[in-house]
């Protein structure tokens, strides 16, 4: 593909963003876009789409955080609103384990998602052309 097909290409956000989710290529939807639980693989093994170009950084983990917070927040106040007699050593062992399986669940969806985010808005190199910082 030419340099001007590339940036010819049309890339629909939402679909990327599906695709980032459930951690697949934003470009094809077959490859893998993690060789590990977090790590991003430098191209996708179907298209070949490079994918090293990502600049997720602290967004996933502060996003992750945002959610589940929100998330078990609201979980909690219902509980607790419903059942005020629960002891306290459950609910030291339900809470965070709860908080901890909802984070390790969520943070490659939301880093995916913000993988595919960046290719749909030909962000950081994703466009064709060179990334100025790295």
């Amino acid at each position: 593909m030419t340099m001007l097909n590339l940036r010819d290409e049309t890339r629909d956000t939402m679909t990327a963003l599906k695709r980032g989710v459930v951690g697949r290529c934003p470009r094809c939807g077959k490859g893998h876009i993690f060789r590990a639980y977090l790590k991003v693989q430098d191209q996708c093994e179907v298209c070949g789409e490079d994918l090293h170009h990502h600049r997720a950084d602290d967004a996933p983990p502060y996003i992750t955080i945002l959610i589940v917070a929100h998330i078990m927040g609201f979980i909690m106040l219902v509980v607790l609103t419903a059942y005020e007699d629960i002891p306290f050593w459950i609910q030291m062992t339900l809470w965070p384990g709860l908080v901890l399986g909802l984070c390790l669940t969520l943070l490659p969806r939301v880093k995916g998602a913000l993988i595919g985010l960046q290719w749909a808005q030909r962000m950081h190199g994703f466009g064709g052309e060179t990334d100025p910082i790295g």
